[in-house]
């Protein structure tokens, strides 16, 4: 069944949303779908296409029981992007912390592209059958990074000074929320690395593996979401 996301207490979905339904979908009268608002799972019917209305059938609020998990990237391409919101939303980020990094070859941006990657995870949350959309938290520094808090703190290193994350996560098997940070094109400057460490990051390897920048992010979500399914 096709889930959609409200846009307030009356259950109105955007024109978007209702253009879907009914031109690529092409839902008719009577067919169902799912609104989600507030965590609340709606069924509903559909009443009339024009205006279009619904009926609720029945309602439930959902229990998030997923744990936290802040991802911080820095602002790449924007296919790049685009990759990295869609994929992982799919698998279960709470929280999408940009951050300013050195070596990050787009410096800046603007309302355009984060009304856009919002819709992106939007779709996407719709798509893997989530409750909630993950946040977009505009960029900060480094320094502001550090700040956040969080249960466990890791950067996805290249230097020789690592831990192997299976072993740092056996450890830290009580954790409600991580904070993890992946790098640009050619990984975080010495200076930046020295900051992270400084402030309680744990410097976690994938081995032999050099991940590219889009990568990265979504094979750290897959384990932590793995290691921490409840």
């Amino acid at each position: 069944m096709q889930r959609y996301f409200a846009i307030n207490k009356k259950l109105e979905l955007t024109n978007q949303d209702i253009f879907h339904i009914t031109r690529v979908m092409r839902m008719k009268k009577e067919d169902s779908i799912e609104v989600i608002f507030d965590e609340i799972l709606y069924n509903c019917k559909i009443k009339n296409i024009k205006p279009f209305e619904l009926d609720i059938i029945s309602s439930e609020k959902i229990e998030n029981k997923d744990i936290s998990i802040i991802l911080g990237i820095p602002i790449l391409k924007e296919q790049k992007m685009d990759y990295i919101f869609q994929k992982a939303t799919e698998i279960g980020v709470s929280e999408f912390q940009l951050v300013y990094t050195d070596r990050a070859l787009i410096k800046n941006e603007n309302n355009n592209k984060i009304n856009r990657w919002n819709m992106i995870c939007k779709e996407a949350s719709e798509q893997s059958k989530r409750i909630n959309i993950p946040k977009i938290s505009k960029p900060i520094s480094i320094k502001e990074f550090i700040n956040i808090e969080a249960d466990l703190k890791l950067i996805c290193s290249l230097s020789e000074k690592t831990e192997n994350i299976k072993k740092v996560l056996q450890k830290s098997k009580t954790c409600d929320r991580i904070l993890v940070i992946t790098g640009p094109e050619g990984g975080f400057t010495d200076q930046e690395e020295k900051i992270l460490l400084n402030n309680g990051f744990i410097p976690i390897t994938f081995g032999n593996m050099v991940l590219r920048a889009e990568t990265a992010p979504i094979y750290i979500m897959s384990i932590l979401k793995y290691e921490f399914m409840r």
